[in-house]
């Protein structure tokens, strides 16, 4: 796939003067996929890691949590009308046996790139039980130093960012701090997904001592995300929503945003964040 950027000619004016230059841009496409040959969901996505984007979709809809669950992964040819393969229809297939929930078969949903809940019927069905509950034990401890470290070392691992700077990431740590994967793509549900798919694909999860790292805000959704894959911490650069302040104390999950430099808030699951005792009585 080398369709994660493209190039169109702009106007560039700086100061005054005017100039036309080349200008690379992430690439944007729509993704269908499909279930067992039915179609399920379209989410616009950066080209690349479709089939661990499709697999982490699948995850947190509560439908694969195994690689067992998995059979196959395909590329749909004859998507057009000509026939040929655009590469932007996957066909998932599930082994023998693995339970399909109603509301997912039964809906058809749009997701767009900002918001990958748009078109869901209610919370309720975005809600699923999660297979695995948040059970890090022994529990994590996290130094504020760690956490602290992790933003850069996600900018940093972000090569397209730096190209086109039009791109979200998500980046899975240890609880040493050691990176594990990074992703990247227009949509930051995606990057979550393309990570969780990953570790799917490879016998991986639950993901129970591991940080979850994102760019920008942390949503209802990427909490969901987070808990069903059985990451016990999820951090981002920026604000949370209080849907996804309320998810998280409710299953255990730590959450902590607005991740800039030496300072955060932690909005859930404290326990797991290590305090000085001076500066915890302070």
């Amino acid at each position: 796939m080398g369709r994660v950027t493209e190039r169109r000619k702009v106007l560039r004016i700086r100061d005054g003067a005017v100039s036309t230059r080349p200008d690379t841009l992430v690439a944007e496409e729509p993704l269908e996929i499909r279930l067992n040959g039915k179609p399920l969901a379209i989410t616009m996505r950066t080209p690349g890691d479709d089939f661990a984007l499709a697999a982490g979709f699948l995850v947190s809809e509560g439908v694969l949590a195994t690689a067992s669950d998995l059979r196959n992964i395909v590329y749909c040819a004859g998507a057009t009308v000509d026939g040929s393969n655009t590469y932007n229809v996957v066909d998932v297939q599930t082994a023998p046996g693995v339970r399909l929930p109603d509301f997912t078969l039964e809906r058809n949903v749009y997701t767009s790139s900002s918001c990958g809940l748009c078109g869901k019927a209610s919370l309720d069905a975005v809600r699923t039980t999660a297979r695995w509950p948040i059970a890090d034990t022994p529990p994590l401890r996290l130094t504020p130093e760690l956490l602290a470290d992790l933003p850069d070392r996600l900018r940093g691992a972000q090569p397209v960012f730096e190209r086109t700077g039009g791109l979200h990431a998500a980046a899975l740590f240890g609880e040493d701090g050691e990176l594990l994967d990074t992703r990247e793509d227009v949509g930051r549900h995606n990057a979550v997904d393309k990570l969780v798919g990953r570790a799917l694909q490879n016998d991986a999860l639950p993901l129970s001592r591991t940080i979850l790292m994102v760019s920008g805000r942390a949503s209802f959704e990427l909490a969901q995300k987070a808990v069903m894959a059985g990451i016990p911490v999820l951090a981002a650069v920026s604000a949370p929503s209080s849907l996804a302040v309320d998810l998280a104390t409710e299953t255990g999950l730590t959450l902590v945003g607005f991740l800039r430099g030496s300072s955060m808030n932690v909005y859930a699951g404290q326990d797991r964040i290590a305090l000085r005792e001076a500066a915890a009585q302070g």
